[in-house]
């Protein structure tokens, strides 16, 4: 068993315009790899990770401070201090924070780490691979990528 707290480790940034958020990687520092787990902190005005949902991956979050949106198939359902949801492996599994309040959104998000992986983005219309590491898995992967949904070919084309 291996134990770390959470102020030992380092914040990691992310900042695409609207996308941008701080992340600490608790299962990466205690070499966790069946079990994912990061402390994120999305600012005010701020979205997390793309509208997503994966294939082979259950994803949950525990919301610990401050409110915000939690934008699924279904629309935007008001998030706060408290509140748990969990995201299937399927289209129903869709997902994406959003901080519309005043104060910094800070959640734990946890998934299982399957591999292979199929992610996709429906409103990208676009899906990533990920074989020999799942998402969020630092080892090296023997096939990766992401690829719109409409550049289909056929079986034996070369």
């Amino acid at each position: 068993m291996e134990t770390i707290n959470e102020s030992i480790v380092d914040w990691k940034e992310y900042d695409r315009e609207q996308t941008a958020f701080r992340r600490k990687e608790l299962s990466n520092a205690v070499n966790a790899s069946d079990l994912g787990c990061s402390l994120y902190e999305l600012p005010s005005g701020m979205r997390s990770w793309p509208y997503h949902y994966h294939t082979a991956n259950e994803e949950a979050i525990y919301v610990l401070a401050g409110d915000g949106k939690l934008k699924t198939e279904d629309g935007l359902e008001p998030l706060t201090a408290g509140d748990y949801a969990t995201f299937p492996a399927d289209e129903r599994g869709g997902h994406r924070v959003v901080n519309d309040g005043d104060e910094p959104l800070r959640y734990l998000a946890m998934s299982t780490m399957n591999e292979p992986d199929v992610t996709v983005y429906p409103e990208m219309n676009k899906f990533g691979v990920y074989v020999g590491s799942p998402p969020g898995g630092r080892d090296e992967r023997s096939l990766e990528g992401y690829y719109r949904i409409d550049d289909e070919t056929e079986y034996w084309d070369e």
